[in-house]
């Protein structure tokens, strides 16, 4: 202040003729003029950071969040919302952590400074692992003291979040402890995840920062050349196009990898997958696998009553996953299942694929010797858009499509088919209330209307229905490759995560890639391996029903002989005479329709 006004706390020192009693009342005077103006020193403080907090909210309209469904003016109305709702918790740095894909490293590098600019809020977002994800909201959630004050983690968990009763359901939260702090132009319904982060109860107990789906990917512009046509047609005696059943899949990668063997001067593959013995093996199995060959039941979004874990579910307590108790996991369809992966891998996938994890094989489809891939996650649309890629146009456009997933032979209309994943903001009741209230309004401002279409431009992860309807969104569509005609129709509600059959995510899923992997390096046959999971799988929902579960505990049925469970309808199915029908395949765009 002395630097403001200088010389004028001085002045008492410089009055040393007047008499000690003259000395007091110019102190007292001088005494109260230094309250006044201190107290209007410090409104013009205030009044300075706020305007500079909505100058820094106008830059960051301006030059990052210049796509969006909102007017500029609706914007700095939210982005007035945020610097009002961030006074309280200036003093505090909020910590978050997510798995690490383009959307979240977005979040981390830029994000968290627009955030810190806009409301003087810090926060540390930390990426990691998924798996490394699971485990540390597990860890906080067995603890009685907060770790991270909020996780944006998949809502393949509902099922864990909504039995244990950690998770603050945001349903209660909005109306209650954090209303003074959830964004009135939020908009619920129109986030597309909102069912798959909804509890059998109804209430929300997590809000979709992004999504992705598992989709089939191909190289459109081999499938059209006339040569591979005729010749494809000729050895099989059907078009080539996008596969429909599992039979075609397997020709197309017979043929790519056998027939042609070698395109523009390079060897090329028809499939593409990994088999190392890592976690990231099991969300390739965990993630529906099973319910694109047709395993679990009929219902959507996850079949009921068993799901495509193969978890049987009655009045929502979980009974069984093998056979022998009612469920599906090492039924003829998943045995089948887990054989077609380690077949295609051995014989039509590049010869280091089986020693590779998600991220290292996400990566070779853009090298451009890869013809097609069945199980596809279109969280690496950003990355295979890059123009200085083999599969991308000079235009820009790309080479390849993305389209619905094709079925096993046990897959029956009215299941699953597709697996989508929703990594949700989550918050636990044991964090600290100014913590919680700081965090949510992080999560909500990288979800906000104003930020949410530059993030989907940038991660191509959409969650919200006026980003994919926007006029911005036609405009760029057409270099994603079928990622927007996916999302605008109804198929982004049948392609769904895990459900809430599976009752604790964190302690079931690692059984997935620990055994699929003995089957992917031959050390047990397929049917030994899903034998194995099955038990170990009745076991550990057997340990969950001792320990005790808030909500929907397990009550595994009595192990019977498996052919009375075979013998009764739905799954578990009966082993097919034929599991190679006749393959069939529809053009690009009749594909496109199958997802309306």
């Amino acid at each position: 202040m002395k630097t403001i006004f200088p010389g004028l706390f001085d002045t008492y020192r410089l009055k040393p003729s007047l008499d000690q009693t003259g000395r007091r009342i110019v102190a007292q005077g001088l005494g109260g003029a230094r309250k006044l103006l201190v107290g209007f020193v410090a409104i013009l403080i205030c009044s300075h950071s706020a305007f500079a907090d909505m100058k820094a909210a106008e830059r960051w309209v301006d030059e990052e969040f210049k796509d969006s469904t909102l007017t500029r003016a609706q914007q700095l109305d939210e982005m007035k919302w945020f610097v009002n709702a961030g006074k309280p918790f200036q003093n505090i740095t909020v910590r978050v952590v997510s798995e690490r894909i383009d959307t979240h490293v977005y979040e981390a590098n830029v994000l968290t400074k627009a955030f810190e600019d806009i409301t003087g809020i810090k926060v540390i977002h930390e990426i990691t692992g998924e798996d490394d994800v699971v485990k540390k909201i597990a860890t906080q959630m067995s603890l009685p003291y907060s770790i991270y004050d909020a996780y944006i983690n998949d809502s393949d968990l509902i099922g864990t979040h909504y039995r244990y009763g950690q998770v603050v359901a945001l349903s209660d939260f909005m109306k209650g402890e954090g209303k003074d702090v959830t964004l009135p132009t939020l908009d619920l319904k129109d986030f597309i995840g909102i069912s798959f982060t909804s509890g059998p109860d109804g209430k929300l107990y997590q809000l979709p920062d992004q999504q992705f789906a598992n989709l089939y990917w191909y190289r459109h512009d081999w499938f059209s050349r006339p040569e591979l046509q005729k010749k494809f047609k000729g050895i099989y005696g059907y078009d080539l196009a996008v596969p429909v059943n599992w039979s075609a899949y397997e020709d197309i990668a017979e043929f790519f990898t056998v027939h042609v063997g070698e395109l523009d001067g390079q060897t090329i593959y028809g499939h593409m997958d990994y088999g190392r013995k890592d976690p990231s093996l099991g969300w390739r199995f965990s993630d529906a696998w099973l319910s694109m060959a047709g395993a679990g039941d009929k219902g959507i979004p996850n079949g009921l009553p068993v799901d495509e874990w193969g978890i049987r579910v009655e009045n929502c307590s979980p009974v069984g996953a093998s056979v022998a108790r009612g469920g599906a996991l090492n039924s003829p369809a998943s045995v089948y299942a887990i054989t077609k992966f380690v077949e295609w891998l051995e014989k039509y996938a590049p010869p280091g694929a089986k020693a590779m994890n998600f991220s290292q094989a996400g990566a070779v489809p853009g090298q451009g010797n890869i013809a097609q891939q069945i199980f596809w996650y279109t969280a690496f649309t950003a990355a295979l858009t890059n123009p200085d890629l083999p599969v991308v146009n000079a235009d820009g456009s790309p080479k390849w499509r993305m389209a619905p997933s094709p079925r096993g032979p046990y897959w029956e209309k009215g299941m699953k088919l597709g697996y989508q994943d929703a990594g949700a903001w989550t918050l636990l009741k044991n964090t600290p209330l100014d913590r919680k209230k700081a965090a949510w309004l992080y999560a909500q401002f990288v979800v906000s209307k104003t930020v949410s279409l530059r993030k989907t431009l940038v991660g191509l992860t959409p969650i919200r229905d006026s980003d994919i309807q926007s006029a911005k969104m036609a405009e760029v569509a057409h270099k994603y490759g079928g990622l927007m005609e996916f999302y605008r129709s109804k198929a982004r509600e049948i392609w769904s995560p895990t459900g809430t059959n599976v009752p604790d995510y964190p302690k079931l899923s690692d059984l997935w890639w620990k055994n699929v992997a003995l089957a992917a390096n031959n050390n047990l046959t397929p049917k030994q391996a899903m034998d194995k999971m099955a038990g170990e799988m009745d076991d550990r929902l057997q340990a969950l029903a001792d320990a005790g579960q808030e909500r929907c505990t397990p009550k595994l049925n009595p192990k019977k002989d498996p052919q009375y469970w075979l013998d009764q309808p739905g799954s578990p199915k009966q082993k097919l005479a034929n599991e190679k029908p006749k393959g069939k395949t529809v053009s690009y765009d009749d594909s496109l329709k199958a997802w309306d």
